[in-house]
């Protein structure tokens, strides 16, 4: 398995560990009873547990756009130092993202969102 396939799957794993580290706020939030219902209740999540819920979203939505481009690299054979490189610092930038965004730094995590899809894009255009 080539280090770019083994970098998503890195990804992947870092977005479980987000969906944990999220559940674990929300269940000093709401509490067990609420988190076990149907939640036809909806509360909204404030604090860190906010901030985790929407970190999760925006991985997904980082996995979903990061996910093809690999993929479409590895269809074709084509991963370079470049490719290695660029999926090397997006993942940097996702954990960056992923820190500064649960503990609420506003600035950092807008670089390195910026920079992740930044990397991302290129990764796009090295594909087709």
């Amino acid at each position: 398995m080539s280090s770019e396939l083994s970098i998503l799957g890195l990804y992947g794993i870092l977005i479980i560990v987000v969906i944990l580290v999220e559940v674990v706020l929300a269940l000093g939030q709401y509490g067990m009873p609420y988190l076990a219902s149907p939640r036809d209740e909806n509360r909204p999540q404030e604090g860190l547990a906010g901030r985790a819920t929407r970190t999760v979203l925006n991985c997904a939505i980082g996995m979903a756009l990061f996910a093809p481009a690999i993929l479409i690299l590895a269809a074709k054979d084509a991963f370079t130092g470049t490719t290695l490189l660029l999926a090397q610092v997006f993942l940097l930038a996702r954990v960056v993202y992923v820190i500064v965004y649960i503990v609420g730094i506003p600035w950092v995590r807008t670089l390195s969102f910026v920079v992740a899809l930044l990397c991302t894009l290129v990764l796009y255009f090295l594909a087709l």
